[in-house]
């Protein structure tokens, strides 16, 4: 199977076409948006939640979006190539079915992984306490659950929004 065909069969957008994902509104140049997005490459469609890069950036603010979108995705890059590193869980394919243990195993990677460096480190790193006290302005999100398919298949069909970057 090719990656178009694995993203056509992908659970990534179900909590959106269910209707149980938090709600994201933002407004750029604008242009309102409802969705979350994924920052990908040219291979994937041109879908409301995909955001491409600009293959040839045309002046200071096309440059600046076009970088930073590629550090950003090289990072997320250099992360999971760390894990696929350390841990045979995440290189290799899940034999698991149920996303929830796919995700706790993830999770429990990120966690040893983050304890690993934490006792290699040779001395103590100083940090804000402020940093790790709640806040009481805590955001909060609600979920709009779905009453009929039909709001189903209209959310399906949104994600896949060719329009949506135009």
């Amino acid at each position: 199977m090719n990656d178009l065909n694995i993203l056509d069969r992908s659970p990534v957008f179900d909590d959106i076409i269910n209707g149980i994902a938090p709600q994201v509104n933002f407004t750029v140049n604008e242009t309102e948006y409802h969705m979350a997005h994924y920052l990908t490459d040219d291979i994937y469609p041109k879908w409301t939640t995909f955001i491409q890069s600009i293959r040839l950036p045309q002046g200071k603010t096309h440059s600046l979006f076009a970088k930073t979108q590629e550090s950003v995705r090289k990072d997320v890059e250099r992360a999971f190539g760390v894990l696929k590193a350390r841990f045979s869980v995440v290189k290799n394919p899940s034999k698991l079915c149920d996303k929830e243990k796919i995700a706790n195993n993830m999770r429990a990677c990120i966690i040893i992984h983050n304890m690993i460096v934490e006792d290699e480190r040779s001395s103590f790193t100083r940090y804000d306490e402020f940093e790790f006290q709640e806040r009481e302005d805590v955001d909060s999100f609600s979920v709009n659950r779905p009453s009929i398919l039909g709001n189903t298949i209209d959310r399906r069909t949104s994600v896949r929004n060719r329009q949506t970057h135009q």
